[in-house]
């Protein structure tokens, strides 16, 4: 009976994956390798049982090929990673000290700060990007607020600057929390031990800290970056029209071009790039665990 049990356990995992990621995955790796068509669905071929053969040999990888030749997906690529990786290492810079200051408090404080990183959840994602186009437009709170203090006015919405600033605010929870699980069952008696033998606190920080803290450095990095290389509400309404990311870049084919086949190759171009951090999300998030 315990036997059953635990592969039912294992069996029921599969099945989710298989529903809701492998053949969702099939379906949009047959949409690259279809052809654009004036029709309804906006693509060929179309899967036909009786003629299978037929269909097979419809399938070709000349959307590929053009996003290779076209020099806008190569740029909303490289963009992607570009303010992926600038987010994420704001995120490392900030959430780090405040992840270490939360693991280091008293109990109590430590309950109502972890409580104060989660909040944030509790309201709409949409609603709290929209709060940012307020704060951020020319004439909102952020120049009315340096227009007191006799500052310059800004000119922050619609630039990559922006989407940088909403992606940092939108994921910092998510740096915070692996860093603040692992810093918390840090046992502090090493540093002690360090600090006896007449390591400085910084020097300390350094060799016995950070490095057993690496870990949740690496699930947090991981954690922010594979989500926001695919981005697209935070570009959308905060990025301006030369803010180029592959999330924009793929809602565009769909929705505005009718483009499925190249909506869809894009999507597994950047499944593929992503793949070796999910590898390496995954292996990190199995140290953590341990």
């Amino acid at each position: 009976m315990r036997r059953d049990r635990s592969r039912l356990a294992a069996i029921l995992p599969g099945l989710w994956l298989a529903a809701f990621f492998a053949f969702p995955f099939v379906l949009v790796l047959k949409l690259s390798l279809s052809d654009t068509a004036l029709s309804v669905p906006p693509y060929t071929p179309q899967i036909d049982w009786s003629r299978l053969n037929a269909f097979i040999a419809g399938l070709d990888v000349e959307t590929y090929a053009r996003l290779v030749a076209d020099r806008l997906y190569l740029d909303a690529w490289v963009s992607s990673l570009r303010i992926a990786g600038t987010a994420t290492l704001l995120l490392l810079l900030i959430g780090y000290p405040m992840a270490y200051g939360i693991a280091r408090c008293a109990p109590p404080a430590r309950h109502a700060l972890v409580m104060a990183v989660v909040l944030p959840f509790w309201t709409s994602f949409l609603i709290r990007i929209y709060a940012w186009i307020a704060i951020l437009k020319p004439a909102g709170l952020l120049n009315a607020a340096l227009a007191k203090l006799g500052l310059p006015a800004v000119n922050l919405l619609n630039t990559e600057a922006a989407v940088i600033l909403g992606l940092v605010y939108a994921y910092l929870p998510f740096m915070v929390l692996p860093l603040y699980a692992v810093l918390e069952r840090q046992d502090g008696r090493l540093v002690e031990a360090a600090r006896d033998l007449g390591s400085p606190p910084f020097r300390a920080f350094w060799t016995v800290t950070f490095p057993l803290s690496l870990p949740g450095v690496a699930a947090g990095a991981l954690l922010c970056f594979i989500p926001m290389a695919g981005e697209f509400v935070v570009p959308d309404l905060l990025g301006g029209s030369e803010t180029l990311m592959l999330g924009r870049v793929i809602w565009t084919e769909f929705f505005a071009n009718r483009d499925w086949p190249a909506a869809s190759a894009v999507a597994v171009a950047l499944l593929a790039t992503l793949l070796a951090p999910i590898l390496l999300f995954e292996r990190q998030q199995a140290k953590v665990l341990r």
